[in-house]
């Protein structure tokens, strides 16, 4: 959330509307590792291998949003 509303401080762009997009996405990476790991902690018997995705997608939405932060920082304080 804090991206999102840092996003409205650059100037408009096309990273700015990229930044977006990508932050969009990102959600449902956060979405689907919550849904996993909630199903891997209610189902332990039944599937091993959520809580192993839950964790990638998990990852995978930090470095997205970790990155997409990196580049609106840059896009802010470049001139």
């Amino acid at each position: 959330m804090t991206v999102i509303s840092v996003i409205q401080l650059a100037p408009k762009k096309a990273i700015s509307s990229w930044a977006d997009n990508l932050l969009a996405i990102d959600s449902l990476f956060f979405l689907t590792s919550m849904m996993l790991s909630y199903w891997s902690i209610r189902h332990k018997d039944k599937l091993v291998k959520a809580e192993l995705y839950a964790d990638r997608f998990f990852i995978f939405g930090m470095v997205m949003m970790v990155s997409v932060g990196f580049l609106i920082a840059f896009e802010l304080f470049t001139d």
